[in-house]
């Protein structure tokens, strides 16, 4: 049984107690021992609605012997002072994405995490379709891939925005549409068709201001909500990307895989990485048809099309790393990765030059 201490697990819900605790028990052999909450009565009242124990710090429940994993499942800006003390215990850490507020961070994350098992809430990379697209594209059902077009509107950039998520609204606080939906979209692109090799950027902020759900009052927004890719994929095909907030027609998600011999389309009616996604797909001249997962990439199939699909087989993956299988769960490694592509895409929009990745 894995112990696990969880920061951010609060009595009024959220990701640590709506997907977090669920993806662990569908999973089995995980078990929650700890938590730590915002403040001292918050830690109290979790504690009492789940029935473990509160600690006052990172550091201390990362101390503590019956934990094994500490899961990091807090906002952005304060990952980097809340995993520190976990991993200078060395105890392995689950961080959700987006990782880090920005890329040194993540690579001074990464650089204390040397020799200590991580993982990073890229859970995307854990979808069973995902995981079924990139062994379809490797095994030529395309064909020689000739190009990729992901295509994603989201309306937390732009749209009414609720008092709890206004920190996503400042460009400085990591947990943007760039690092949000941009990070996780383009991450299950990369796994699909492979990573980028340089790219070429464009962002705008069309939505200076952005109205609070509660009140209508109209609140500054600093994050971009306009970003625009395109580069080039290992073997010389074309990749393109335009993610957009706050538009009339609403949240949605495409992505489109040319090749010479096939193409295959993805969609979903909002973030791919957590819920339903349809494949289609033709060889030749036929016309898209609907493709159905096999029934051997989903461990969990009573879970399909629900928010914590992915994040359960993330969980499955870390539980096999903790007896001793292959690691198959993205790391604070590939979170750098990840956090590369998203510095290089800034520092291309600001320059106006390509950027090599």
């Amino acid at each position: 049984m894995v112990g696990v201490g969880v920061i951010g697990l609060s009595a009024g819900g959220g990701w640590g107690a709506g997907a977090h605790l669920p993806a662990m028990s569908a999973v089995g052999g995980f078990e929650v021992r700890g938590l730590v909450g915002s403040s001292s009565a918050s830690g109290r009242a979790a504690s009492e609605v789940f029935g473990v124990d509160a600690y006052d710090s990172a550091a201390a429940l990362a101390g503590a012997a019956d934990i094994d994993l500490v899961v990091v499942a807090v906002k952005t800006p304060r990952h980097r002072e809340l995993i520190l003390p976990v991993l200078a215990a060395g105890k392995p850490v689950l961080g959700e994405w987006p990782f880090a507020v920005n890329l040194p961070e993540a690579e001074e994350m990464a650089r204390a995490a040397q020799g200590i098992p991580t993982f990073v809430g890229l859970q995307g990379r854990s979808s069973p379709k995902f995981r079924w697209l990139a062994d379809l594209v490797a095994q030529g059902y395309v064909g020689q891939v000739l190009s990729a077009t992901v295509l994603a509107t989201f309306d937390e950039w732009g749209g009414p925005v609720h008092e709890q998520s206004l920190y996503m609204l400042d460009r400085d606080q990591g947990a943007t549409m760039l690092g949000i939906g941009f990070g996780h979209a383009m991450d299950t692109a990369a796994l699909v068709v492979g990573e980028l090799q340089d790219v070429m950027a464009a962002t705008a902020v069309r939505h200076p201001e952005v109205p609070l759900a509660q009140s209508g009052r109209m609140v500054a927004m600093t994050a971009e909500d306009q970003i625009a890719v395109v580069g080039t994929l290992a073997g010389g095909a074309v990749l393109s990307a335009h993610h957009r907030g706050g538009t009339a027609s609403g949240s949605g998600f495409l992505m489109v895989i040319d090749g010479t011999d096939g193409t295959l389309e993805i969609s979903a009616p909002h973030h791919a990485h957590i819920g339903p996604v349809k494949v289609r797909g033709g060889r030749g001249r036929d016309r898209l048809a609907p493709l159905m997962l096999p029934e051997s990439y989903d461990r969990y199939p009573h879970l399909a099309d629900t928010a914590i699909h992915s994040l359960t087989h993330a969980y499955s993956g870390i539980g096999d790393v903790f007896r001793g299988g292959t690691p198959a769960v993205p790391d604070f490694a590939h979170a750098v990765r990840r956090h590369r592509l998203l510095d290089a895409v800034l520092r291309s929009a600001a320059t106006g030059r390509r950027v090599q990745l």
